[in-house]
């Protein structure tokens, strides 16, 4: 089986090595540098800025720990960006050394279909090559979406790749949008100096979570002096030499060095052959595919952001091992209910599941279970404390449907909700399990017992 894969992010990098393993031929043809969005310009540069951040966060509470320091700690962005590009660079260099291992065959260049079993490939010096196969698939991710109003410069108006590569540090910064991206930023650089504003079209910061969750960060954002405007949108932009002048739908003028845009995504399916060969694509450009990726033209799968699904990598893994399995012969879907997701904000939040105004909305008798960090001595031993975990179970049968966090290492304690979520566990199952102490995850525990009103660190109700 000989497979050629457009792209080289988590969807299509994933995808080449599992197809390998099973004993497909694989061909991975990438424009840029492997790893994609995730690795280049998302997930782990941002990651790498966090970890920077929350350093510094660190030391400014030495003195609760009892440690004592002489002398002033700042920020350096560029040797914050240096430590980032040797992050990047060190997992692309793996991910090169893991295709060499199970001989795949990388072609750099852009790839254009012209059949449905061939691609053309055009490198960088204008030569082309014919690439041939059985089955492709398709994985060229996304991009920042372009926005007429705010149009990149990649130095007063900027999106969130341009955010990576600051030169300096700017005064003043205001994000468009506090959906993950922009209140992700807004951590970051408000702790790197920053002053920073954010305006939302939408009535609270990342919408898309439990609202409880919600209205714990934005307490936590105007903790930190972050500005948060919701329920307006900017109507109009003047830039002028004391900076950007910013017009608000209510009225309000924002004065700021730099505009961040984090307001979506637009679907990299355009230019790369598919109205040639008939591939369907959705109202936003998406690619469409059904349950087993594939698309409408036989042979032809598509995964990660591209099918404009969950915009997260590692659903785009999962989607590529999907696929590569149904290439070589296995019968495979995904179910997309169980997706756990986190925002790397400060603090982290994380969920999975049903949203309690969405098990509301089905129709669904809930039970609810909350605990808050400050309970556990763990929390404290580390001067971590804000935040809580919060259970939705089935009133009636008990199983978990839904679980979110925000709090410290959010992001590492939501698989337990996923897995009881996946598995069908009820909330007893998290009861009767005993769990370690002192550590977090007694907070998942604790938020368990609550759910009937039992937990055991917190007064009586």
């Amino acid at each position: 089986m000989k497979l050629a894969i457009l792209g080289a992010g988590p969807g299509g990098y994933i995808a080449a090595i599992k197809a390998a393993q099973l004993g497909a031929q694989v061909t991975v043809i990438e424009e840029g540098e492997v790893g994609g969005t995730c690795l280049n310009w998302g997930c782990i540069p941002t990651k790498s800025f966090v970890a920077s951040t929350e350093l510094l966060a660190k030391t400014r509470k030495l003195e609760e720990f009892g440690i004592e320091l002489r002398g002033e700690i700042v920020p350096n962005l560029s040797k914050i960006i240096e430590r980032k590009n040797k992050v990047v660079t060190s997992q692309v260099r793996g991910i090169k050394n893991l295709f060499k291992s199970w001989g795949i065959t990388l072609k750099k260049g852009r790839g254009v279909l012209v059949s449905p079993k061939e691609i053309v490939v055009t490198s960088n010096n204008g030569s082309q090559e014919k690439i041939e196969a059985d089955t492709i698939i398709i994985g060229t991710g996304s991009r920042p979406a372009q926005i007429p109003l705010f149009p990149f410069d990649g130095n007063r108006i900027i999106s969130s790749d341009d955010a990576l590569n600051l030169t300096d540090i700017p005064k003043s910064l205001l994000i468009i949008g506090a959906g993950v991206i922009g209140c992700e930023f807004a951590c970051i650089y408000k702790e790197f100096g920053s002053e920073v504003s954010i305006v939302e079209m939408l009535p609270r910061a990342i919408a898309t979570e439990d609202m409880e969750i919600s209205e714990l960060l934005e307490r936590e954002l105007k903790k930190k002096n972050i500005k948060l405007y919701t329920n307006v949108k900017v109507d109009k932009v003047d830039i002028q030499d004391d900076g950007i002048h910013a017009f608000l739908s209510d009225r309000r003028e924002i004065v700021t060095e730099k505009i961040l845009v984090s307001t979506g995504r637009t679907f990299n399916s355009d230019n790369i052959g598919l109205e040639s060969i008939g591939i369907n694509k959705g109202n936003r450009g998406e690619i469409i595919v059904n349950e087993k990726m594939e698309t409408n033209i036989h042979g032809i799968y598509a995964v990660g952001d591209v099918i404009g699904g969950f915009l997260l990598a590692h659903v785009a893994s999962r989607e590529g091992i999907t696929a590569a399995r149904n290439i070589m012969g296995k019968d495979e879907t995904l179910d997309y209910n169980v997706v756990p997701a986190a925002i790397f904000t400060s603090p982290e939040v994380a969920s999975v599941g049903l949203r309690e105004h969405q098990a509301l909305k089905s129709g669904l008798k809930i039970r609810t279970g909350h605990f808050l960090f400050r309970g556990l001595a763990k929390a404290h031993t580390i001067g971590e404390i804000t935040g809580f975990v919060k259970i939705v179970s089935d009133g009636e049968s008990d199983r978990i449907l839904g679980v979110h966090i925000i709090g410290p290492h959010a992001s590492d304690l939501i698989h337990e909700g996923a897995l009881a979520i996946q598995a069908g566990l009820k909330t007893k199952n998290i009861i009767e399990t005993i769990h370690v102490h002192p550590s977090l995850s007694e907070v998942f525990w604790e938020a368990a017992e609550d759910v009937y009103g039992d937990a055991i660190h917190a007064s009586k109700k």
